[in-house]
C-alpha cells in the first residue's frame, strides 16, 4: 500500500507543474510577459495588410487594438504588441501552438475550425465573390467555362467554390494560390481568368491597387462568411475580455468610425446586414 501511495505522489509530483504551465490562460501569460502576439495577415486588405512603412493596419487590426486596450483595463499593466505574421495554412496551427494569442485577418467562423480554435463575436460578414480583368468582366459564371479561376489554399472559397461549379455544370479550373498577392499577380499575367476570395478582401485589393480602375468585381457573392477573431480554446477569461470590447465598440457606436475608415472610400451607405450584425451582438453588461 505505501509503495503505491509512494508511486501515485510521484505522478502527482511530475504532473502539476504541467498541468499548470497547461491551464496557464492567455491572460496571466499576457500579464506575465507583458506581451501580447497578434497573428495577422500581410496582404488581406482591408482586413489586415501591411501600409507603407511596413506596419500592420486594418479593419481586423484595428479591433485588436482596442481588445489590447481592454487588456491593460483588466491586468492593470502595460501591454507591448508584437505582430507576427501567419499565412493561411499555418494561422490555426499557430494559435493552438501558443506562438500567437489572437488572429486579427479575415477569418471565417465555421463549426469545423472551432475543434480546433475558439471564436469572439462575430465582426464581419461577407461572401465569396470573383475579381476579374475589367476588360475580361465575368457577367455569368458560364463565362468561366474552360478557364482558371484562382483561389488561396486552406480557405472556405475553396470548397463553397467547387460545389458551386459541380452545382452550376461550370467546367472550369480552380488553381490554388498561396496568397492574394499571387492571384493579383495570376489575374494580370493571364495565368488565372478569374480570383475567388471574400468580396471584401477583393474591394480592399482593388482600393489599394495602383491601378484600380483595371478590375471588376462580380456584384453577386456566393457564399455566407462570417467573420470573427479566433483565440485558443477553452480560454473563457480572454475570450470575454475580447467580446466586451467588441460590444462596447458595437454599443457605443465606435465601431462605425472604424467602419466608415476602412469601407467609406469604397460605398458611402453601409449594407443593412452590418447594423443588424452590430445591433445583435452589442450584448449589454
Amino acid at each position: 500500500m505505501k509503495r503505491i501511495l509512494a508511486s501515485l505522489a510521484l505522478v502527482a509530483w511530475f504532473a502539476a507543474p504541467l498541468d499548470s504551465h497547461v491551464t496557464a490562460g492567455t491572460l496571466e501569460q499576457i500579464a506575465k510577459t507583458g506581451k501580447i502576439r497578434i497573428g495577422y495577415r500581410k496582404s488581406q486588405p482591408p482586413m489586415s495588410f501591411l501600409d507603407i512603412d511596413g506596419r500592420p493596419i486594418g479593419y481586423s487590426i484595428d479591433l485588436c487594438n482596442r481588445i489590447v486596450i481592454g487588456i491593460k483595463n483588466k491586468t492593470g499593466k502595460e501591454i507591448a504588441i508584437e505582430f507576427v505574421p501567419v499565412t493561411a495554412n499555418d494561422r490555426f496551427d499557430a494559435l493552438v501552438n501558443n506562438k500567437i494569442d489572437i488572429l486579427c485577418g479575415s477569418t471565417t467562423k465555421t463549426l469545423s475550425r472551432a475543434e480546433r480554435v475558439d471564436f469572439t463575436q462575430l465582426t464581419f460578414v461577407t461572401g465569396a465573390s470573383l475579381l476579374t480583368l475589367k476588360a475580361k468582366m465575368v457577367r455569368e459564371l458560364s463565362d468561366l467555362n474552360g478557364k482558371n479561376i484562382g483561389v488561396i489554399r486552406d480557405t472556405t472559397t475553396v470548397q463553397v467554390l467547387k460545389k458551386l461549379l459541380r452545382e452550376t455544370l461550370t467546367d472550369a479550373k480552380i488553381v490554388t494560390l498561396n496568397s492574394t498577392a499571387e492571384g493579383i499577380e495570376a489575374l494580370q499575367s493571364g495565368k488565372i481568368s478569374a480570383f475567388s476570395s471574400d468580396q471584401v478582401v477583393l474591394i480592399g485589393l482593388i482600393i489599394t491597387a495602383p491601378d484600380p480602375d483595371k478590375f471588376a468585381i462580380a456584384s453577386d457573392v456566393f457564399s455566407y462568411e462570417p467573420f470573427a477573431l479566433p483565440v485558443r480554446r477553452n480560454d473563457a477569461d480572454f475570450r470575454l475580455v475580447a467580446d466586451r470590447t467588441l460590444s462596447h465598440l458595437y454599443r457605443s457606436g465606435l465601431i462605425l468610425q472604424i467602419y466608415h475608415k476602412w469601407f467609406g472610400r469604397y460605398s458611402e451607405r453601409r449594407p443593412p446586414i452590418f447594423d443588424a450584425l452590430y445591433q445583435m451582438f452589442a450584448t449589454p453588461e
